[in-house]
């Protein structure tokens, strides 16, 4: 006989939920996902040794990717996606793959979960070196096209990563660093989108963010490399330039207008220098304000 899952075991506490009013299912569901966070307590220094490769590769030029089916696909892509808004990094920086592609973002892909071909193709676009960092996400840990991503990463020198809710997961043999969050059962059985997905996607924004900030792109909690695309974003930006120079708002949008960048225009307006000084002091640095400053 084949051994459970725990993320597919059942829940004991939420046995009759189908009797219960609408108030008493958001209790239940609430009262799940209080474990999460205390599951990712106990795997912080695996989270951190993550943070420190995905940030030395980055440093390096290197990349990073995720893989995932189905929910943790589409998990791994939202992760990647708000990387160059708000950090202003390259679109190619960071990555995400889902098995059965671009359809399976909004639409089930039938057995693209099991298909090493999926993973092999994935795998050939992202083109992973030794420089680069694979994630491959998991509720169960043994979907064949994690297991085929994180392998063929492995043959290709990149540092690989797993992180599941099952510690028995298959994928941890194929990882440098196994992130292993024990959620437990989930309020409907087997719907691993809800503890495992928020304990993915909440593992992904410490190592994201994490090592995002190991390589300069804050400014103490300031998010300075944003891109000014809107109006809500370019107020930030000139907010953000009037606390960290202690100037009026009116000065600070005058300097985020001459430099269109904002840490150029924190360099420019403490420094007391042109646009094209203040980009040298910022290069000298790696743009790491806090050492310009």
């Amino acid at each position: 006989m084949l051994k459970t899952s725990i993320t597919e075991s059942r829940n004991e506490n939420t046995i009759d939920v189908d009797l219960m009013d609408s108030l008493k299912i958001a209790q239940a569901i609430n009262d799940e996902d209080k474990k999460v966070a205390l599951a990712i307590k106990k795997v912080l220094p695996q989270i951190a040794q993550a943070i420190d490769v995905v940030a030395t590769s980055f440093l390096k030029g290197g990349r990073l990717a995720y893989f995932g089916a189905g929910t943790s696909g589409r998990i791994g892509i939202l992760d990647a996606s708000e990387m160059p808004p708000t950090f202003g990094v390259a679109a190619d920086m960071v990555q995400g793959f889902i098995a059965g592609g671009e359809k399976a973002i909004r639409f089930p892909v039938e057995n693209a979960e099991d298909k090493a071909e999926y993973a092999l193709q994935d795998i050939a676009k992202f083109s992973p070196s030794a420089d680069d960092v694979v994630i491959a996400l998991s509720a169960s840990g043994n979907p064949l096209y994690c297991i085929t991503a994180l392998k063929e990463a492995k043959k290709r020198k990149a540092t690989t990563i797993a992180i599941s809710s099952n510690p028995d997961a298959q994928m941890a043999k194929y990882a440098d660093i196994f992130i292993n969050p024990i959620v437990g059962a989930e309020v409907i059985t087997g719907s691993s989108r809800m503890k495992s997905g928020t304990a993915q996607k909440m593992i992904l924004n410490m190592i994201s963010t994490g090592a995002m900030i190991r390589i300069g792109k804050t400014y103490e909690n300031y998010m300075i490399d944003l891109q000014l695309t809107n109006k809500k974003l370019i107020e930030r930006g000139t907010r953000f330039i009037s606390e960290i120079c202690d100037i009026s708002l009116k000065d600070a949008d005058l300097y985020l207008h001459k430099a269109k960048n904002v840490k150029t225009a924190c360099v420019m307006a403490l420094k007391k220098c042109t646009k094209e000084e203040a980009e040298k002091l910022l290069a000298k640095q790696n743009g790491i304000l806090r050492k310009v400053l």
